[in-house]
């Protein structure tokens, strides 16, 4: 598809052309008594060069066919001198601009080979001179209109990137929530699954433990509701809610005391000082990461691999934050990664870390290395 160059409105060339060409001659033809006076066919002349230029955008073919007819009709008709020529030279520029190469340029070869015989039947230095000046012209008009041909490619290049950009942020950003959701809803499920098996264990042999099972199951709903309404709520333009506060280190003791409440012993580590390595941005990057890589491997530990312990260490490895969940588990049992995987090691790689699952006897590690600047990709120690 030929891209083509927007410029003005097309109607205000016509009309602007028309005034120039036609005015202009009428003004010139009061000061040239000698040859023929303008008459009704002469205006009809003066008047198919602009109007052809109305073609531009709809049928660019016929503008310099028409303009070149109604021009050269006019010289040879004998009428009086004026700007005849300025919808003839807006023609070439506008079919070079609309990418019409060839068109064009035999337009003003057909000019430029008319100005040269014209400047030979003369038979005189000074219209050799005006000759040379006006093929320099005609090849002049064409370039102009490559420019500007060029210049609308770039404009639409531009545009296209720019519009490629704004899609990729939008699907990132669809990404980024997908995983949020994905985060919220199935460790906090998984947590209601397990105490609610609890619950009915206790309902049934002892009734005085039910109440902590059943609390711990409206606290992980109650939660969870609070974070899914704030995420769907980004969502929703006529409804917009604030997005929830990123989780940080500091919260990750919760994650290891709901997974004891399910019945895992997890037992945690934690040697991370709480000073800050990188800005706050950065460092709010970091231990959000941090903080989902071990809700998702507590998660998974607690509905797949069928652990009875866990160990979550949190450490510094130089300025990179090390996070390892060790369980004693039946590990992956060659099963292909799911969403929570998949959304771990999205999470870690967009912040420039490593993601490494290493089967043990028995169970799994879960390891992330995470630098402290987005920026960076894959720079650790």
């Amino acid at each position: 598809m030929q891209r083509r160059f927007q410029g003005p409105p097309t109607s205000f060339i016509v009309i602007a052309v028309a005034l120039i060409q036609v005015l202009g001659t009428v003004f010139s033809a009061n000061h040239q008594g000698t040859l023929r006076p303008l008459d009704p066919l002469a205006f009809m002349l003066l008047f198919a060069g602009p109007a052809a230029l109305a073609f531009r955008t709809r049928k660019p073919a016929v503008m310099l066919p028409i303009t070149l007819a109604a021009t050269f009709s006019y010289v040879l008709l004998g009428y009086a001198w004026g700007p005849i020529v300025l919808s003839l030279a807006v023609s070439i520029i506008l079919t070079a601009a609309a990418g019409l190469r060839w068109e064009a340029w035999l337009g003003a070869g057909f000019c430029a080979a008319a100005i040269v015989l014209t400047a030979v039947f003369a038979g005189n230095d000074p219209a050799l001179i005006r000759a040379s000046a006006g093929v320099a012209w005609t090849a002049i008009l064409v370039l102009i209109g490559e420019g500007f041909r060029r210049r609308g490619e770039r404009m639409a290049e531009y545009r296209r990137r720019r519009e490629a950009a704004k899609q990729a942020e939008r699907d990132e950003y669809r990404l980024t929530l997908a995983r949020d959701i994905h985060d919220v809803v199935a460790h906090s499920l998984s947590m209601i699954n397990v105490q609610a098996s609890v619950a009915l264990h206790l309902g049934t042999n002892d009734p005085e433990k039910l109440r902590p099972a059943l609390e711990a199951i409206k606290a992980a709903s109650k939660e969870s509701l609070t974070e899914v309404r704030q995420l769907l709520g980004v969502l929703r333009d006529d409804a917009p809610l604030s997005p929830p506060a990123p989780p940080s280190l500091a919260r990750i003791p919760e994650l290891v005391e709901d997974a004891r409440r399910g019945g895992l012993d997890v037992r945690l580590e934690n040697s991370v000082a709480h000073e800050p390595v990188g800005t706050a941005q950065q460092e709010t990057a970091q231990q959000e990461t941090a903080y989902r890589v071990v809700q998702e491997a507590l998660s998974n530990v607690r509905r797949h691999s069928g652990a009875a312990s866990a160990v979550v260490l949190l450490e510094w490895a130089g300025n990179a934050l090390k996070v390892r969940i060790d369980d004693d588990g039946a590990g992956l049992r060659g099963a292909p990664a799911g969403n929570g995987l998949r959304g771990m090691r999205e999470r870690v790689e967009a912040l420039g870390g490593t993601l490494r699952l290493t089967p043990l006897e028995p169970g799994l590690r879960v390891e992330a290395m995470l630098p402290p600047d987005p920026n960076r990709r894959g720079d650790q120690p």
